[in-house]
Parts: C-alpha cells; structure tokens; sequence
C-alpha cells in the first residue's frame, strides 16, 4: 500500500517537472515572439522611413527631370538663336579686304598725273571692277583698301621713271585716293626694308581671322617673298577666300601657290619702273659760286637748272636713291654766301626749325628769308654728308645722300668730283668716279 502511494508520488513529482518544463518552455516561447516581434516592429519602421525618403527621393528626381528638361529645352531654343544671330552677324557688315604693296604695284600713271583727282579716280574705278568681279558674293558688301608704300620714295622712282615731273604730284594722289572713299587709305610707312610687307603680312593676318571678311585680295604680284608666308598662313579651306591682284607679271613663287590671280590691268600698271633720268640737277650743280655762275645761261638773278646730258649713264647710289633736285637762284646764293661768320643763318632752324642748341652761333629769327633764299640754304646744308647715307629713314632729311658736286665727263666719258675736299664717302659717287680725294681713299681703304 505504502510502496503504492510512493509510486503515485513519483509519478506526480515526475509530472510536476514536466509541467515545470512546459510552463519554462511556453515561457521562453513568449519571450523569444515578444523579441521577434519587437524587432520586426523596428524593422518594418526603419523600412517604412526608408520608404517615406525614396519617395521624397522620387519626387525630387521627378521634379529635377522636370527641370532638366526645361533647362535643356530653353537651352536647345538658346544655340538655334544664337546661330541665327552668328549667322545673322556674319553677314550683317560683309566686306572685301584688298591690301596692296604700293612700292610694286604702281597706280596707271593716267591716275597718277591727275593729282589729287586721279586719286579720286583711281579709288572709284578699283571699287567698281571689285564689285564687278564679286557680284555673286553679297548684295550688299563693303569694298576696304588699304595701299602701303614708302611715298616719299615712291615718288622720287616715278619721276626717276619720267611718269611725274613733280614729286608733289604723287603725293596729291595718295591724298586723292584717300578721300575718294571712306573706306580707302593711302598708308605711308617712310623708309625702311620690307615696312610695306610686314604691315601687309600683319593685316591680313587680322582679316584672315574675321568671318565678316568675305574675300583678300593681295596686290602683291611683283614680290615673291610673300610666298613662304602664304603658305604658311592659308590653309586649304581658306584658299577660295584669297586672290592675287596682277599688276606687273606675277612672279613664278606666287603662281606656284595655287591662289587665284587677278588681271586689273585698268588699274595698275604692268611695266615695273625703272630709272630713265640720264642725270640729276643736284649731281650737276658744281660746288663752287665760280662754277655756278659759268654753267648758268640765265643772269642777274635768274633761277637756274642744269640742262640733262643725254649721255650720261644711270646711277642710282642705293636704296634712298638720288636727292630731290634743287632749282637755285644765283642771287640769293650769292647773297647768303656773302654773310660772314657771325651773321651766317641756322640751317637746321630754317629748313627744319626750330634750333634747340643753347650753344649754337648761328642766326636764327632775325632774317626772313625768301622761298629763293632758303632753296640756297638748303643746297648748301646738302654739301655736308648725312651720317646714315643710304640707310637714312628721315623724309625731310636736309643733308645729302650722295655727293653733289659729280658730273660726268661726256668727252672722257667718266664721272668726276669737282670739290676741293669732298666730305663724300666713295660709295656717295658712281663707281670710278675721278676724284681730288682719290689717292687719300686708296690709303684709307
């Protein structure tokens, strides 16, 4: 009986632990789903606050692509008005540019000896036969010159050429050409190698670079320097943009370039200039006042010219080239000669004025001197060497460039210097030129 109840008592025990065990089990379960739960709480807000931020996201990325779109479309409307106005600027001032070197391509001198209206002339007629060659172009087009040369030289060769009788002429037709059209100009570069062809290489550089500029005509055909600078300026789809103006025969380099050449023969000359004076008045005038009054077929005061012998050979003494001629009146000479020491005037303050030397000893505004008179002090200033010779870049230089005092001997057929002790170098006379200094010369070299 006893052993009995000991045996449900083990049984209930045993149950007891089981019961135990279950209730320990459910309680693990309910903490284990509190803390799933908990997490998948968290969880599911983090994600639901990852999905309020991708749809802000997306809104935003909406509203961008919006903006985008618009930014891109009012750009797209903004190129297509900005190539019409770079169209529209293109061909709003279209121009033709001509530049020319004047040193070679020289004015018909039917322009030339017109003066100030042959230059007028000359302006209207190398617009016209532009326009007419590039009619096709634009309908409203500007024609630009612009004529580079050494004026002072240039004249001093077409009256060496017995084109002009007077240098000023020349000068009168630059002037004309200028004001013949607004867009014309005669530019003066003075003395100096290669000036015309450096402006000329600068600008059209300039024009090549503008889009307005439709078209370059260079009046270069007698220089075939320009060639290596050609080819390195033109590219191949610039070439239908340029042409060559032909004056003179277009030289052999230029041909070769391929650019396309232009016969203005109605403006230009063809012939280059050559030196057809036989002699020069400052080269026959003797340097003595005895030697003047023999050679003079006028008196009293009469103005005198040297006649030109007809035989006398060609002389050009360098790139300067001969001094302007000097037409003197033996009286007013005459007069100025007789001044003595202190009374003599200020050459460089009456031919180029006024004198800036505290120290100088010569007379100034206290004598007014004639038209006649200062010819003579001119002549007289042209007896004493420039120091620069040749190579002198001042137009109004008032020294001489070559020795005045040469004449030819036609009856020995030689040239000869008839100063005492000419301050002339050998190069300021022609080649083998008989000379009082001669034998001094031959020391000295």
């Amino acid at each position: 009986m006893a052993s009995a109840i000991m045996n449900f008592v083990q049984r209930f025990n045993t149950q007891q632990q089981q019961r135990d065990t279950s209730d320990e089990l459910i309680k693990d379960l309910i903490l284990y789903c509190e803390r799933v739960e908990t997490a998948l709480r968290e969880e599911n807000a983090h994600l639901t606050e990852e999905l309020k931020n991708a749809q802000l996201d997306l809104e935003d990325s909406h509203r961008s692509r919006r903006d985008l779109q618009e930014q891109l479309r009012m750009a797209r409307e903004l190129v297509k008005s900005s190539k019409a106005d770079c169209e529209s600027m293109r061909n709003r001032n279209p121009y033709i540019q001509v530049l020319v070197d004047g040193d070679g391509m020289i004015f018909n001198k039917d322009f030339v000896r017109q003066g100030v209206e042959g230059g007028k002339q000359a302006a209207g007629a190398l617009r016209n036969i532009i326009l007419e060659h590039y009619d096709h172009i634009a309908d409203d087009i500007e024609v630009m010159v612009k004529v580079c040369a050494n004026v002072t030289g240039l004249s001093r060769a077409l009256v060496r050429d017995e084109s002009l009788e007077n240098v000023n002429v020349f000068r009168d037709f630059t002037i004309g050409f200028t004001q013949g059209k607004a867009s014309f100009e005669f530019l003066d570069v003075g003395h100096g190698k290669e000036r015309a062809d450096s402006k000329i290489r600068e600008l059209m550089r300039w024009h090549l670079r503008n889009h307005n500029c439709k078209q370059i005509l260079l009046g270069i055909s007698h220089d075939a320097g320009y060639a290596p600078f050609l080819d390195e300026v033109v590219t191949a789809d610039e070439r239908s943009r340029i042409a060559i103006i032909q004056g003179p025969p277009t030289v052999r380099e230029l041909s070769a370039t391929g650019l396309q050449i232009i016969d203005f023969k109605q403006i230009f000359r063809q012939e280059k200039l050559v030196n057809r004076t036989l002699s020069n008045t400052s080269l026959t005038l003797p340097s003595t006042w005895a030697g003047i009054t023999s050679n003079s077929p006028s008196k009293n005061g009469a103005s005198v010219k040297q006649p030109v012998p007809t035989t006398t050979p060609v002389w050009n003494p360098g790139p300067r080239g001969l001094d302007d001629p000097i037409t003197l009146n033996t009286a007013a000479l005459d007069k100025l000669r007789r001044r003595t020491n202190n009374k003599k005037v200020c050459n460089n303050h009456y031919l180029r004025g006024p004198c800036i030397k505290d120290d100088c000893t010569f007379i100034h505004d206290l004598v007014d001197l004639t038209d006649e008179e200062l010819d003579a002090v001119a002549y007289l200033a042209r007896q004493n060497p420039c120091l620069k010779g040749q190579d002198c870049e001042q137009e109004y230089c008032i020294y001489g460039h070559h020795c005045p005092s040469t004449t030819f001997n036609k009856k020995d057929n030689e040239w000869q210097c008839s100063a005492t002790n000419c301050r002339f170098a050998i190069d300021a006379h022609p080649p083998n030129t008989l000379t009082r200094r001669k034998e001094r010369w031959e020391r000295e070299n």
